[in-house]
């Protein structure tokens, strides 16, 4: 059985930076895609950032609101990604689910995605 677990997250000023972290266990390997999602309140769960590891390398797949303050990184020997979030905004306000699916390809679509945890709170203060 596939768990995720996010760790991290919390209450940042804008402007401010956060990571959250996401560690897998029970049979993710590595060709699974790892990604991000966050929902905000009174809105649908929107994609934020994927990466996955094939034979070419390593692929990053970015939403277009966080493209250029957000970075994903993955230790795919450990089952462990991580999201690093830098100048934050209000907007970015959400709940940040980790997501696996099988590979090679990252997409988008949050309907692809199998596993999913159980999120982190974030929160940008103005």
């Amino acid at each position: 059985q596939v768990q995720l677990v996010e760790s991290g997250g919390g209450l940042v000023q804008a402007g401010g930076s956060l990571r959250v972290s996401c560690a897998a266990s029970g049979g993710i390997s590595s060709n699974y895609v790892m990604g991000w999602f966050r929902q905000a309140p009174g809105k649908e769960r929107e994609f934020v950032a994927a990466i996955s590891w094939s034979w070419s390398g390593i692929s990053r797949l970015y939403g277009d609101s966080v493209k250029g303050r957000f970075t994903i990184s993955g230790d795919n020997a450990k089952n462990m990604v991580a999201l690093q979030m830098n100048n934050l905004k209000p907007e970015d306000t959400a709940v940040y689910y980790c997501a696996a699916k099988r590979g090679p390809i990252a997409t988008t679509t949050r309907n692809e995605y199998n596993y999913w945890g159980q999120g982190t709170q974030v929160t940008v203060s103005s």
